[in-house]
């Protein structure tokens, strides 16, 4: 399909700069939801990179999530003739925010012994063992009943 330079650029630096690119599939739609373009092109044009290998497509629930390759990054980034540094927004580390140095939320940081409290459950209420096994009477039969 034949997509003009302005409007493959646009698809282009979108998916560049998101890393992700996300179409209904809905053919005749006027344009895509998040780009001023038809729809069908964003379409095509991602068959087109995925065919070669630079992105990867997922199609769930009629719609069609196409991821960038480290391949398709490279193309794109000369494609655009963009610098090495810039990198999509998949690409970049979240900032984590610094852990508070008091040690664990709640706690002061020092040693709590065990809890004697866990175990007071599963001890019976006269104090004798568990009676383990079926009883004595019982008498399986094996291959009977089908």
């Amino acid at each position: 399909m034949l997509i003009t330079k302005k409007n493959r650029r646009i698809i282009y630096e979108n998916l560049f700069k998101e890393g992700v690119l996300v179409a209904k599939k809905d053919y005749n739609a006027p344009k895509h939801d998040d780009l001023d373009v038809p729809n069908l092109e964003v379409v095509k044009a991602m068959q087109s990179l995925t065919s070669k290998g630079y992105v990867k497509t997922q199609f769930s629930w009629q719609y069609y999530y196409y991821t960038l390759t480290n391949e398709g990054l490279e193309y794109l980034r000369e494609w655009l003739h963009l610098p090495a540094e810039i990198v999509p927004a998949t690409h970049k580390k979240a900032a984590r925010p610094p852990r508070p140095a008091g040690g664990r939320p709640g706690g002061d940081g020092t040693y709590r012994a065990p809890r004697g409290d866990r175990d007071e459950y599963r001890r019976r209420d006269d104090g004798g063992e568990k009676d383990t096994g079926a009883p004595g009477s019982y008498r399986p039969t094996y291959g009977v009943g089908r």
